[in-house]
């Protein structure tokens, strides 16, 4: 059944509707509002208790300001869900962190209400700012709005900007929505100074919902023009009982019942694998037990990185330092100089924003501090703002850098075990991808008697399987799929070798030289970027040492993935987003290639055999062809009657993750 907004909801399509709207009927659009994104995002899934909580807000800022001449910036932009709502996207919003369908945060390309492209935390007063002064220039009389969290508010870009605001004589309303909250609550002087103002009874009698909000925007909205701060309280998940009660858990809950609250879960009749974070979490309070001068620090993701185990064991060695990635790094970098083994846990994506604080701080001064880069790879729904793809490239090129990637859980807890040992020297970079491992019997009760830390080489790579015909180096969890399609081969006489590479920086060198004596034909795979990275480690080898073989790379091409569903994104060996695998000159059915997932169908050619394969969103179809090597009358058939045998395709593993064929 078709999920329907309310009725007056439903005569709002853009801002200049609802301004039609009496201020009597704004409570029934607010309540019809909140109501629709519980009923979207209970079905559908996405960020739920941040748009819940701004919903009056939302409502507010399009009926006063004129949008969108008037420029709102949403920071983050997790909680602008009603403004997308109130902004022509009603009936699309269903659609929401879809393939093909809405951004889960403002995009500038798919609405012109969305001002400013958001997904990280403390750009947009800067932004705004920038607009604001923009207006200024061009004479425009325009006004420039910033709605930040207060979780926001503790990076340091949101002060940067505001220092400048205060000289730039433009006009610009910060609005301050203060809920008391990031994912988790937050933390710091500010967050107490802020709570301290909000429970003062001189401060509530100012407060009464939408109605304060009512009058108290156009009194922002006329002041002169100059910078303006807005502080208003919120309260996260509001309107729906359970949301505001754990407003971490309801952050971005997945699937529930709207009425029970019954969060839905996979129903398993065996224990699934641990997830990657909870191997980390669990693993850094077990190596700090062994290991005093072990600390932990994350910005603002204790329960994402499951780094929330150890705080709660040890809160005195593990710090939620707020989102500020920059002083993150460079507050583990002054532990390490006074002896301590640090590891920072911050987002591959988010990591981006400490770059300098890497190379300065930490590489420089060869200091042991271990980055553990979570959501490493393909990230799914929250798309190209979070998918973590360029960590290899960006760190390879920094002096003094170990740079690794876990094929298991295994493998990550000895890295981990590695990375504190008196002998590691320098920075040490795990990454690791987001969600579950692969090995069902390694759960936290046992994973210390079954899975006892084990020193890793540091620049050694092991060899998972001899062959003939084609190496296949991988790096990271990629690894498993390609492991996998292996052990599964059905076709005679092909015979691939398997090199876990495990680290991109130092590269093992003597494992490469056997490779490149043996054999001429050679595939890389990763789930970062090709450009720099695992797979550009291997080719300045064999450039370096003259040597000559065919290499495809497989990973992510130069451009950027959309936001998916993970089954349909994570296709490690070749075809990411609306991109497909080129099979290289030398392609022959001993070549290992995936199917991807594209706008259109797309096709992968075996010359030898005039196959085209097709994958369009998950269903493997030729349909509607046009390839000119595809079999005869292949676009007569349906994707439920896919002849295998007639078109000479084997597949070797038709999983959640792609469809592999030889």
């Amino acid at each position: 059944m078709p999920l329907e907004a309310g009725k007056l909801l439903q005569q709002i399509n853009n801002p200049n509707d609802l301004k039609k709207v009496s201020k009597e009927q704004l409570h029934q659009v607010c309540d019809e509002l909140r109501n629709y994104i519980i009923d979207v995002v209970s079905v559908h899934g996405g960020h739920f208790a941040a748009s819940l909580g701004v919903v009056e807000l939302s409502v507010a800022l399009h009926y006063v300001y004129n949008t969108p001449y008037d420029q709102l910036v949403w920071d983050v932009g997790h909680q602008a869900y009603g403004h997308k709502i109130l902004t022509g996207r009603r009936d699309n919003f269903p659609t929401n962190r879809k393939y093909k369908g809405l951004s889960g945060f403002p995009k500038r390309s798919e609405s012109e209400y969305d001002t400013f492209g958001v997904g990280h935390s403390s750009t947009s007063i800067s932004a705004a700012l920038g607009m604001a002064m923009a207006a200024k220039y061009k004479g425009e009389n325009r006004k420039s709005v910033a709605i930040i969290g207060d979780g926001s508010m503790t990076a340091g870009m949101a002060f940067e900007a505001m220092n400048h605001a205060g000289v730039a004589d433009s006009d610009l309303l910060v609005i301050l929505n203060d809920n008391c909250m990031s994912i988790d609550p937050n933390v710091g002087a500010l967050k107490e100074y802020l709570t301290d103002i909000s429970t003062s009874p001189t401060y509530n009698k100012m407060r009464d919902e939408v109605w304060n909000l009512m009058g108290k925007l156009p009194v922002g909205k006329n002041f002169s023009r100059r910078p303006k701060l807005l502080h208003i309280i919120t309260v996260k998940g509001k309107g729906y009982a359970l949301a505001e009660k754990d407003q971490t858990k309801w952050h971005a809950p997945g699937l529930f019942d709207k009425v029970t609250g019954e969060i839905y879960k996979k129903k398993i009749e065996v224990p699934l694998p641990m997830k990657y974070q909870d191997v980390f979490g669990y693993t850094m309070t077990e190596l700090a037990k062994a290991n005093d001068k072990i600390m932990g620090v994350t910005p603002a993701m204790p329960s994402g990185c499951s780094l929330k185990y150890m705080m709660a064991e040890m809160p005195n060695r593990a710090f939620d330092v707020g989102i500020c990635e920059q002083h993150a790094a460079t507050l583990s970098a002054g532990l390490a100089t006074q002896g301590m083994r640090v590891f920072c846990n911050i987002y591959s994506s988010f990591m981006q924003r400490a770059f300098d604080q890497v190379v300065h701080d930490i590489a420089i001064q060869k200091l042991p501090v271990t980055l553990c880069l979570d959501r490493a790879g393909l990230v799914g729904e929250d798309g190209p703002t979070h998918h973590g793809c360029y960590d290899v490239p960006y760190f390879r090129c920094i002096p003094n850098m170990i740079i690794s990637a876990p094929m298991n859980e295994k493998e990550l807890r000895n890295l981990m075990f590695t990375s504190q040992l008196e002998t590691t020297k320098y920075p040490f970079v795990i990454r690791y991808p987001r969600g579950e491992g692969v090995i069902a019997d390694l759960q936290q009760e046992t994973m210390a008697t079954k899975y006892p830390f084990e020193e890793i080489q540091i620049g050694k790579g092991r060899k998972l399987k001899d062959g003939e015909d084609v190496a296949i180096l991988s790096f990271g969890h990629p690894g498993n799929f390609a492991q996998a399609a292996i052990r599964e081969l059905r076709i005679d006489g092909i015979n691939p070798a398997h090199y876990d590479m495990r680290f991109a920086k130092p590269i093992d060198e003597e494992m490469l030289h056997e490779v490149f004596a043996k054999y001429n034909k050679i595939v890389t795979i990763e789930d970062g970027t090709t450009i720099g990275g695992f797979g550009s480690a291997i080719l300045e080898f064999m450039a370096q040492h003259h040597y000559v073989a065919q290499v495809k790379m497989l990973g992510i091409p130069d451009r950027l993935a959309k936001q998916h569903g993970a089954d349909g994104l994570k296709f490690y060996f070749g075809a990411y987003g609306e991109d497909y695998a080129e099979v290289p000159e030398y392609a022959t059915r001993q070549t290992l290639v995936m199917v991807g997932t594209k706008e259109t169908e797309t096709g992968i050619g075996v010359k030898n055999k005039d196959i085209y394969v097709h994958s369009d969103y998950g269903n493997n179809i030729l349909a509607n062809c046009n390839a000119v090597m595809c079999p005869p009358k292949c676009g007569d058939i349906k994707p439920d009657t896919w002849d295998l045998d007639t078109l000479g395709v084997t597949i070797i593993d038709r999983g959640d993750k792609g469809m592999l064929v030889f």
